[in-house]
């Protein structure tokens, strides 16, 4: 692993002295319902104990509790009692979320209100975390690979602006996933999953304390044939943090992972290839031998120290990535990115009122080298082309929340980000094909302000309003993705939102209507030139919808009780007057999406349910004259205890076998033609493990 000679960056000043004298004298005889209680973790293993660097699921939820908007927190517990393979089965469940498989595993599409709307492959538009740190490229992309949900203890979703508290204001917001510690993990776990197109996955981990020191290791790998002809894959993953407890108010923690993923990529089909037998790849994938491996390492730390009401957290990162990709040429990516971060809160009172107020600031850097071939069966041909692509970007945030009333709390907050994209061209034929140099150096800036309120209407009932503007520079996908650079603007929004959370007897429930207006959006679309993409700006486009999702128990006894969920995302995605499409609907996304669960829990704690999921129709081309169709998929799963240390799970899916796009391709006008723009979900499918917890 290689990494710039240059010193990693500074330990940043704190620039908040102002706000330490917003510290009274006289503490409360009772901490405010805001402020979290200080925790002392030294040389025991508790399962329910929280740490200064790994807050617990209690703790997180009320954070949640405190975010005027569209936020969810995801128990890893719930999502363990199937398959584990995907994003879509670890945040499927997730309000606000919409997430499909692209070849049946690892890779995904994953979109929060629209946001990389287009995009069906890598990802955008989304700040995506690990134990609050970022595993974002600099330049704003990641990849589905670097995550890995049975190693998480809970998942974080905050929607929209909800996630400037992490220095983002993208249109999507934010995903954290945050791992165990050895406090509350298993002090032993394997977990064996294996089904239908050889599919198998096998988890290992242990965590445990000896005295101020405690760890958690986890080891995975996963490896399937696939649904479809050329879509084997084969990963294995390695996690670990280790922490240390310096005194009550000081911990630091290291995490390292490394992954290696190799994949192989079927393609996008025709309509009547689809309906005809889903299971065949493209052609031309499996002639070049489309594929996507990556070698991926990251080492951060995160040092916390609180204080009374006060709290300072830092954060520091390295991550190094080769990328070996045959796609339309093969591109090869050596990726070397670190960055930092500063965080601090105060949670106390100010004119004796509760409040809560936090400041932030955060620079990165990353550079990319890549090279680019012939793809000539897979294999290298002659280059065609070769770059260095640096990323550059500061992030400065603060937010505040005050209440003004007991029941009532005002939100302010404000962003200022600054990025800077740049490509050295270090290859130039001067040919026909690459007749000059295709450097470029690109500026952006924006500022993003948000204000909101939430009204506390009952202990566990919420109803909350904001409004917010968003800014999203492009990532070098969005620029120099294609045959050519592309130089695109940020991207430019202002967001409404209004909806509220509760509980009510055994009903939970998480509701909300949004709206973002936008200029210049990044919209990806297929081109006819060699299976290349490009990324344009549209003018004016409107995104508005509502996320709901609701769960509950009913009819209890005591021989068990029925349990139900129900997730569903209404989406109005358009032009706004545009000169080409006037109001049109935006392709590549279906106007609903649903997923729903009805079970009975028997008193011992085995599940037998059945699920489903459906989408409706939707265009694949801007032009609205090629359409997927609607579908409805259906399954079953049980699960239960041997042991009270061993659990199993068998589920079903898809088990009507119904031929469907899981997503889609989205290309500028198809002319009532089929196009390869469609990707297949998978067919009936069977899945069984076991799951053995030693403490």
């Amino acid at each position: 692993m290689s990494f710039p000679r240059r010193p990693a960056l500074a330990v940043l000043p704190f620039c908040v002295s102002a706000c330490w004298a917003q510290s009274q004298a006289q503490q409360p005889a009772e901490p405010p319902a805001s402020q979290l209680e200080p925790v002392v973790v030294i040389g025991r293993k508790d399962p329910d104990r929280s740490t200064l660097t790994q807050p617990d699921l209690p703790t997180a939820r009320k954070r949640l509790a405190q975010t005027p908007g569209g936020a969810g927190v995801v128990d890893a517990s719930r999502y363990s009692e199937g398959r584990v393979s995907t994003l879509s089965d670890a945040l499927g469940a997730a309000t606000g979320v919409y997430v499909q498989p692209r070849f049946g595993a690892e890779e995904a599409r994953i979109s929060i209100r629209g946001s990389g709307l287009q995009r069906t492959f890598h990802g955008r538009g989304l700040k995506l975390m690990q134990d609050g740190v970022p595993l974002n490229l600099a330049d704003g992309s990641f990849d589905f690979q670097a995550v890995e949900a049975l190693s998480a203890r809970y998942v974080e979703v905050w929607r929209g602006a909800n996630a400037l508290q992490y220095g983002a204001s993208n249109l999507g917001g934010a995903i954290n996933f945050v791992s165990p510690n050895g406090y509350n993990s298993d002090r032993f776990r394997v977990r064996a999953e294996a089904g239908s197109f050889d599919y198998r996955r096998l988890h290992v981990s242990t965590g445990d304390v000896h005295e101020r020191f405690d760890y958690y290791l986890a080891a995975s790998g996963f490896a399937q044939d696939g649904f479809r002809d050329h879509a084997r894959q084969d990963s294995q993953r390695l996690f670990a943090n280790l922490g240390y407890q310096l005194s009550e108010q000081l911990e630091t923690r290291f995490y390292i992972g490394h992954v290696k993923s190799d994949s192989e990529l079927p393609g996008s089909i025709t309509k009547a290839q689809l309906e005809d037998d889903p299971r065949q790849a493209n052609a031309s994938s499996v002639s070049g031998n489309n594929r996507r491996d990556i070698r991926w390492t990251r080492l951060s730390n995160k040092t916390v120290y609180r204080e009374g009401d006060h709290q300072l957290e830092a954060f520091a990162y390295l991550s190094d990535k080769q990328l070996h990709h045959p796609i339309f040429q093969v591109l090869n990516q050596d990726s070397r990115d670190y960055g930092a971060e500063l965080r601090y809160t105060y949670s106390g009172d100010l004119a004796g009122r509760r409040n809560r107020f936090t400041f932030g600031i955060s620079p990165s850097l990353g550079t990319t080298d890549e090279d680019r071939f012939q793809n000539i069966g897979g294999a290298e041909g002659a280059r065609t082309n070769q770059s260095r692509q640096t990323a550059r970007n500061l992030e400065v945030y603060v937010e505040n929340q005050h209440a003004v009333l007991p029941q009532w709390s005002v939100i302010t907050g404000l962003q200022f980000a600054q990025a800077k994209r740049r490509l050295e061209d270090r290859y130039v034929a001067g040919t026909a094909g690459d007749p000059v140099a295709e450097d470029f150096d690109m500026g952006y800036h924006g500022t993003s302000p948000k204000l909101g309120v939430l009204w506390d209407l009952a202990p566990q009932m919420q109803f909350f309003a904001n409004v917010s503007r968003m800014f999203e520079p492009p990532t070098f996908s969005e620029l120099a993705g294609g045959l050519r650079p592309n130089l695109n603007q940020a991207q430019r929004g202002t967001s409404f939102e209004l909806g509220g959370r509760g509980q009510s007897g055994t009903t939970e429930w998480d509701v909300v209507l949004y709206e973002a207006r936008l200029k210049n959006e990044l919209l990806q679309i297929a081109t006819d030139t060699a299976n290349a993409n490009i990324t344009v700006n549209a003018p004016r486009t409107l995104h508005r919808g509502i996320e709901a999702g609701i769960r509950g128990r009913a009819f209890a006894s005591a021989q068990g009780r029925v349990e139900w969920q129900l997730n569903g995302l209404l989406n109005d995605f358009r032009f706004r007057n545009d000169p080409t499409y006037g109001n049109r609907r935006l392709p590549g996304v279906p106007r609903y999406v649903a997923r729903a669960q009805l079970g009975y829990r028997l008193a011992g704690g085995a599940l037998l349910a059945v699920n489903a999921e459906g989408a409706s129709g939707h265009a694949v081309d801007f032009a609205d004259t090629l359409r997927a169709d609607r579908y409805g998929i259906w399954g079953a799963k049980a699960t239960g205890h041997i042991t009270s240390s061993l659990s199993w799970f068998a589920e079903g899916r898809n088990l009507a076998d119904r031929k469907y796009a899981a997503t889609t391709g989205v290309i500028r006008d198809a002319r009532g033609a089929d196009s390869p723009q469609f990707l297949p979900g998978d067919g009936r499918s069977f899945y069984a493990g076991l799951d053995w917890k030693f403490n």
